[in-house]
């Protein structure tokens, strides 16, 4: 007998354990890469993780049972249509009497549509928006959605202003309607309109029932614009949708469901997708793949297999009845859809969206076409609500990385490294005194080329060697994506850069090294171009002191970039600094007058602060500790961030605890995620230092999970 996925063993999944009560229909964020994030939502049927794919199930047509997709492919929640089930009598009766679990028989999540979809297709709906809300909570479901107003994107803007403003009318009443105990979603529409699309987002955001607001929003009338393959204006209203919704709620693509688009779509910040493409595909002979859509007929071998599809041949499957068909193909369509969802969230915890999403964008030439134009908006973003959300995206990324950072013709314009370009832009400065004490303007550049990192290894001889000749020397080191200042050396992605051993020796002509260096505001500065030699067996005699005092403009340079620590007030906390260095010569521990006041850290060229290092740059802040709705000084170095505590948090925060969302009071708006800050009372007092792990944005929304993973405090020795 040819196996099926019918008959293939499966595990017992245990049942899903409700969440607290205290915690139904909060979303937690649990990693993040940018916009791209990992999240748990809270439900009446257990937590699920996002970003993941809510399958369709026709309660008429269950090409797989609920059942088998909780058991065998780990799906914590689907979605299903309560309009179908209460146009039918029978379903109606079964859901009402027994609910909605029990109606499809599965035990994890369920989320239900309103109709509104077959309003699109059919015209009109024989139900009204609070009847179908009210009838989503009578048969238990823990996510329902409210009866929107379609706009389909051949609307005329008056008829989309239209959509939006009756959907928003319609918010509050089904809000009261769906009580405390279910979840509901409020669509935001407004067609091709950027700015009607952020409208909506504001408008559907700041709506609050007696309970709460709305707890997903999904991205509404965009089912067209994938059908037609219409992938740069669906990405332009995902941004521009986001520009204006809270952060702690997640965002949901309606009716998308193909693996094509999950990276992209997830790198963009969306958290949920649907589709019953799994079961629709199968029906029309069509195999998903993270490629595409490969049609049965003609195929002799798999070009991509799955558990259902192994040990089976093309033409097997093609002898089979139309049901047997449909059904082993649906198998490997949600099989492959499962795997490419958590491909995606294996690329959230590396840090490697933004790559994968570039590489599926060659897959279609019309998702090309989409990617060139978002690389186009994060290099240029626009005046309007789509540029807004690039911005955003760019600045909460962490600039650094572990591992390393493959080089390609899309490198530039990756959003970490846009970011770490525009710190190096604004907030790197020339040295202000030199290793001879002296005070001049800088003299000349020297451009280190056809070197390969570590450059402490390959380039720090000839660095040494020009600054002994010209103390007043500018070190800059060639990269295959701009030049850096020697005192960066370390710094990713710039020195994990992989790819063929010949990307160092390329030589930039003058008019490229002229643009960057006035990127770097050294346009008017002689260039000096050298090609490192063998180290010298002989140093010369300064070699020690110029080492110093490039370990010393390493840290002071970093403190800038990093931290917007200005370099004067670096320099000052770096008085009388030394360093324990590693085996391989980089600095481990660094000490001033004698204290320990942070580490550079091996991994990425970041920086890890010690307790008394968080002290005196928190003694070196002039501003007032930070606090939501206000504005922050319009500087370009405001001192290393800091998180504002509201007073119940304190004693636990100060003896080492992380801070958790809900009890944050405050956070300055240039917070980077992943690099250092400080947590201070409302008075400006140190209470710990740690690494935020949310935007300033998302601190003043989200109420569960860490917000700052916490270092170390500073009440640990306190009575």
């Amino acid at each position: 007998m040819t196996p099926t996925p019918r008959n293939r063993a499966v595990s017992t999944r245990p049942d899903p354990e409700p969440c607290r009560e205290q915690d139904l229909g909060l979303f937690e964020v649990k990693k993040r890469d940018g916009a791209a994030r990992i999240g748990r939502l809270h439900t009446r049927h257990g937590s699920f993780t996002t970003p993941m794919l809510l399958p369709v199930v026709n309660p008429n047509l269950r090409t797989i049972e609920p059942r088998d997709m909780w058991e065998r492919y780990g799906v914590e929640a689907l979605i299903t249509n309560s309009y179908v089930i209460w146009k039918h009598e029978n379903l109606r009766e079964k859901s009402l009497a027994d609910g909605v679990h029990a109606l499809l028989d599965f035990p994890g999540a369920v989320v239900t549509d309103s109709g509104t979809f077959q309003s699109y297709v059919y015209g009109d709906v024989e139900v009204g928006p609070e009847e179908i809300v009210a009838f989503q909570r009578d048969i238990g479901v823990d996510i329902g959605t409210m009866l929107d107003v379609f706009g389909r994107p051949d609307m005329s803007r008056e008829q989309l202003e239209h959509s939006v403003e009756q959907t928003a009318v319609r918010a509050a009443p089904s809000l009261a309607e769906a009580g405390g105990g279910m979840l509901l979603n409020g669509p935001v529409q407004g067609g091709l309109h950027h700015d009607l699309r952020a409208q909506a987002g504001g408008l559907m955001g700041g709506v609050e029932g007696e309970h709460r607001g709305f707890c997903v929003h999904p991205i509404g009338g965009i089912v067209p614009l994938m059908e037609q393959q219409r992938y740069r204006e669906l990405f332009a209203i995902l941004l521009a949708a986001r520009s204006a919704l809270p952060p702690d709620r997640p965002v949901h693509l309606f009716g998308c469901g193909h693996p094509l688009l999950f990276p992209m779509a997830t790198a963009l910040g969306a958290d949920l997708f649907d589709s019953a493409a799994y079961a629709l595909f199968a029906r029309d002979d069509r195999l998903l793949t993270p490629n595409g859509t490969v049609k049965l007929a003609g195929l002799e071998e798999w070009p991509f297999t799955s558990n259902a599809l192994f040990g089976i041949t093309p033409e097997q499957v093609r002898s089979m009845d139309d049901d047997e068909r449909s059904e082993i193909l649906a198998h490997h369509n949600l099989e492959v859809t499962q795997a490419e969802l958590a491909r995606c969230r294996e690329a959230i915890r590396s840090g490697t969206i933004w790559q994968l999403a570039e590489q599926r964008s060659h897959s279609s030439p019309q998702l090309r076409e989409a990617f060139v134009w978002l690389q186009d908006q994060m290099d240029d973003p626009d005046d309007g609500p789509v540029g807004e959300s690039a911005l955003r995206l760019i600045a909460s990324c962490d600039p650094l990385r572990d591992g390393g950072e493959p080089l390609g013709d899309d490198i530039e314009f990756r959003p970490h490294i846009l970011h770490m370009q525009a710190l190096l832009a604004t907030r790197w400065r020339p040295p202000g005194s030199w290793w001879d004490s002296t005070s001049e303007p800088p003299a000349r550049i020297v451009l280190i080329e056809g070197a390969a990192p570590p450059w402490r290894n390959s380039a720090l001889h000839a660095v040494v060697q020009h600054l002994v000749e010209e103390p007043r020397s500018i070190a800059l080191v060639s990269t295959p994506i701009g030049p850096i200042p020697f005192t960066l050396e370390d710094v990713s992605p710039w020195c994990h850069l992989t790819g063929p051993d010949d990307m160092w020796l390329g030589i930039y002509d003058d008019d490229e090294i002229s643009e960057s260096l006035r990127d770097l505001g050294l346009g008017d500065l002689p260039v000096t171009r050298v090609m490192p030699d063998p180290p010298p067996p002989d140093p010369p005699d300064q070699a020690g002191t110029v080492r110093e005092w490039l370990d010393r403009c390493s840290i002071v340079d970093k403190l800038a970039l990093l931290c917007a620590v200005h370099p004067l007030e670096a320099c000052k906390i770096t008085e009388g600094m030394s360093a324990r260095r590693s085996r391989t010569d980089r600095m481990v521990n660094v000490h001033a007058e004698a204290a320990h006041i942070l580490s550079p850290r091996l991994t990425d060229g970041g920086i890890s602060l010690a307790l008394e290092g968080a002290r005196r740059l928190n003694q070196a802040h002039r501003s007032p500790p930070p606090e939501f709705g206000m504005e922050g000084p319009d500087e370009v170095f405001v001192g290393i961030p800091r998180v504002s505590l509201i007073d119940d948090a304190i004693p636990f925060v100060g003896k080492g605890r992380n801070v958790i969302h809900g009890y944050v009071s405050g956070a300055d708006p240039h917070l980077i995620p992943g690099q250092p800050c400080l947590v201070v009372d409302s008075h400006g007092g140190l209470v710990a230092h740690g690494t935020p792990l949310a935007t300033p944005f998302e601190m003043a929304f989200l109420r569960k999970g860490i917000a700052v993973k916490v270092r170390d405090g500073a009440m640990r020795d306190a009575e």
